[in-house]
């Protein structure tokens, strides 16, 4: 049977992406082996991305979006779904069979579900959020934040009008409870890398959650467990639950 079902995974490189063996293995599941399949797309510019659609125009049905054309892709895209254009950023595109293109985004829900599934939720949702990064990730997580009632500091490495610098991250310490990195410091094959943070300064009221999955322990979750912080999480779970939310996307 040919593959009239293709999915697959835009961005630029794609060597640390989950996607192709978590979707392929979703379809054997599925028994949908013989009609579905995923595929990586490692564009090396979001202008190959009409090309692609019309290289593969009658079985391509649905498209994950990486770093870093979470936000480049949505002026190509007919229509962006009203909380990804609340966001600011695409990663779950659903193609009809018209080519009618459709922007969503599911890091929202899998940031989202993840942080209140995790039991430290309670001891820090009265304190503020560091958000380590500005990209399309970044955006998601800001939002479902504060839809969770937690106030957000936006951290980057120049300071502008609604960021700060990680220079100035020692100074408000004190009233913060939950760290999130969005950039990909410390991702494979840089795994000696991490964000710039005082972390002689973190203690057991600072809890740790990196959007990197690959390594899953990264450095910055290692700093932070070395300083005694009073808890991590890993990347895993926010990417699962992101492409469980896709594969719902394009199926309905």
């Amino acid at each position: 049977m040919a593959i009239s079902s293709l999915y697959g995974l835009i961005g630029f490189p794609l060597g640390h992406s989950f996607s192709k063996k978590y979707f392929t293995e979703k379809f054997q599941s599925l028994g949908l082996s013989k009609s579905h399949a995923y595929e990586q797309f490692p564009i090396a510019s979001i202008d190959e991305f009409p090309g692609l659609l019309a290289q593969h125009k009658s079985t391509l049905k649905g498209l994950n979006v990486t770093i870093p054309y979470k936000q480049l892709v949505m002026p190509f895209l007919s229509e962006i779904d009203s909380a990804a254009k609340k966001i600011g950023a695409v990663n779950t595109i659903k193609i009809l069979p018209s080519g009618h293109t459709i922007g969503y985004n599911s890091d929202y829900w899998g940031f989202k579900n993840t942080l209140t599934s995790w039991t430290a939720l309670s001891y820090f949702k009265s304190k503020k959020a560091l958000v380590l990064g500005q990209g399309g990730a970044a955006k998601a997580i800001i939002v479902a934040l504060e839809d969770l009632g937690i106030p957000v500091i936006k951290v980057s490495r120049v300071a502008s009008y609604d960021a700060i610098s990680y220079e100035e991250i020692p100074s408000i310490i004190s009233e913060i409870g939950l760290i999130v990195n969005t950039t990909p410091l410390g991702m494979f094959p840089n795994i000696d890398t991490s964000p710039p943070l005082p972390y002689a300064a973190l203690n057991e009221q600072h809890f740790l959650y990196d959007a990197v999955y690959n390594p899953l322990e990264t450095l910055f979750l290692k700093k932070g467990i070395a300083a005694r912080v009073g808890g991590t999480h890993t990347g895993i779970d926010m990417l699962i639950g992101q492409a469980d939310k896709a594969w719902e996307i394009w199926k309905s």
